[in-house]
Formats: C-alpha cells, sequence, structure tokens
C-alpha cells in the first residue's frame, strides 16, 4: 500500500519501475566499466574515454532517479523520461540485430516493448494521473 494515497501500486508500474531500474544498472555498470578500463588500459582515444565512462554513469544514475524517485514513488514526471528510454533501446537494439548480436539485440527489444507496455498500460496510467486521465 502506498502511505499517501492508500492505494496499492499496479504491477504494471512495478514492472515499469523495475525495467528502468534494470537499464539504469546497466547503463551504471558499463559506464564504470568503461571509467575503469579507460584509467587501467591504453584507450586510443582518453578523452573520449572519458567522457563515454561520464555519460553512461550520468544516464545509469538518472534511470535509476526515474525508477526509484519517479515511477516507484507514483510521481507523475516519472512516465516521459521512462517511454523515452524505451524509445531510445529499441533502436539500439534494431542496431545490434542488424550487425549479427542478436543474443543481446533480442533480449533488448523484448526489455524495451515490455517497458513501453508497462508504462503505457491502464493501471499505470490511473497510478499516475488517477481520474485526470
Amino acid at each position: 500500500m502506498d502511505r499517501v494515497s492508500g492505494v496499492k501500486r499496479p504491477w504494471s508500474l512495478i514492472v515499469a519501475a523495475a525495467v528502468v531500474a534494470l537499464e539504469g544498472l546497466v547503463a551504471l555498470g558499463l559506464g564504470g566499466f568503461v571509467a575503469v578500463e579507460s584509467l587501467v588500459g591504453k584507450p586510443d582515444d582518453v578523452t573520449s574515454a572519458i567522457a563515454e565512462a561520464v555519460f553512461g554513469v550520468l544516464v545509469g544514475a538518472g534511470l535509476l532517479w526515474v525508477a526509484w524517485g519517479g515511477l516507484y514513488k507514483k510521481e507523475r514526471w516519472g512516465r516521459a523520461p521512462g517511454v523515452l528510454a524505451q524509445i531510445f533501446v529499441l533502436p539500439v537494439a534494431w542496431t545490434l540485430m542488424q550487425s549479427g548480436q542478436a543474443r543481446l539485440g533480442i533480449p533488448l527489444i523484448v526489455v524495451a516493448l515490455a517497458g513501453l507496455a508497462a508504462l503505457l498500460a491502464p493501471p499505470t496510467t490511473h497510478a499516475l494521473y488517477g481520474d485526470e486521465s
């Protein structure tokens, strides 16, 4: 039960928050990996490697904030960046599919579509917007 409204979170909202959190953890992990590899290894372009690492960490942290502070806490503002993240994942997944990386592309497509379905589901809309929708 939600302490503020007394209404339970619908499963669709919990799934949406979990999907966005998972994406945030992956981005954070990849950003951290690139940072470590940039410091330990010998990147061709140190500036680009560090920028990529910082970008990954910031995106990951932002998605985790959207998942926890927005979606899980039933804040309206969490839906738009969550949907946008799923839309951004789809072309990345498609590019992976076309480059022979179906083992990465297919799960990304599944996760993004599940995220979109959960974010746009009527119970999620009602939980975030109430009777205004």
